[in-house]
């Protein structure tokens, strides 16, 4: 199975930004979870950052042909754009979203999720640790088809 892992704006600056909210683990760490996790399953991983809405958006539609399946962290993002749910939309592919920290718990901006419209799973609050549940859920649910 081919999960595209699609981050965006500031997650490249884990272990610098807000290391009390998000932890003193960088980026690399982070891929490199996910990596492990992602061989253990026997599934394929692509990754992707950025800082820019529609370089995401681009990215989601890239996925269209070269993923079965999508796991997302909008970040500030989520709560923002609706370019990025309408590109989640038309590709179509099962999607999990997936935030470092509880959003559910923090400010009041950050409750609504334009991605959780569109994602048939939302996981919050569980670090790294997160992803890697993510990609158990689009294993066990599709890695079979």
């Amino acid at each position: 199975m081919k999960i595209s892992v699609i981050n965006g704006p500031n997650i490249n600056m884990l272990g610098i930004r807000e290391p009390d909210l998000y932890g003193k683990a960088d980026y690399a760490a982070l891929v490199g979870s996910i990596e492990r996790a992602a061989a253990e399953l026997g599934a394929e991983v692509t990754f992707f950052q950025s800082n820019s809405e529609g370089a995401i958006v681009t990215e989601i539609q890239r996925a269209y042909r070269n993923a079965d399946a999508i796991v997302i962290n909008a970040a500030a993002y989520t709560h923002t754009s609706v370019a990025i749910l309408d590109a989640l939309k038309a590709v179509g592919l099962p999607t999990v979203e997936v935030h470092l920290t509880d959003i559910d718990a923090r400010e009041e901006f950050r409750r609504f999720s334009y991605v959780s419209l569109y994602a048939e799973k939302k996981i919050c609050g569980k670090g790294f640790s997160g992803y890697t549940e993510a990609l158990q859920y689009l294993v066990r649910k599709y890695g079979g088809q």
